[in-house]
């Protein structure tokens, strides 16, 4: 079973960064596409990011220009850089594997951000 493990998260003032982890177990990983989702509370999760196994990236318009998505296979890791944090951005962040050949995905615990002074 697939087990996705995230961290980063924290508590940070308006204008610093983050960079959000999420480590995968097993080999799956080398092929998968890797999502971001967050989840603020009283909203629904939303995707935000995505790097596919060949790198491409995927963006919400939302977060363009301040969030970067980056994946390490050696590591099993795929990474989320957040910059000039704002508290609108205060969230449960999820780290989503999407097999290739559309089998089900697996979801992480979710690491929480919180942006206030």
């Amino acid at each position: 079973q697939v087990q996705l493990v995230e961290s980063g998260g924290g508590l940070v003032q308006p204008g610093g960064s983050l960079r959000l982890s999420c480590v995968v177990s097993g080999s799956i990983f080398v092929t998968a596409s890797m999502g971001w989702y967050r989840q603020a509370p009283g909203n629904m999760r939303d995707l935000i990011a995505r790097i596919f196994s060949d790198g491409t990236k995927y963006y919400e318009n939302s977060v363009k220009g301040r969030f970067i998505i980056s994946r390490d296979n050696a590591k099993n890791t795929v990474y989320l850089q957040i910059t000039n944090l704002k508290p609108e951005d205060t969230a449960g962040y999820y780290c989503h594997l999407a097999p290739r050949g559309g089998a089900p995905g697996s979801w992480g615990q979710g690491t929480k951000a919180t942006v206030s002074s």
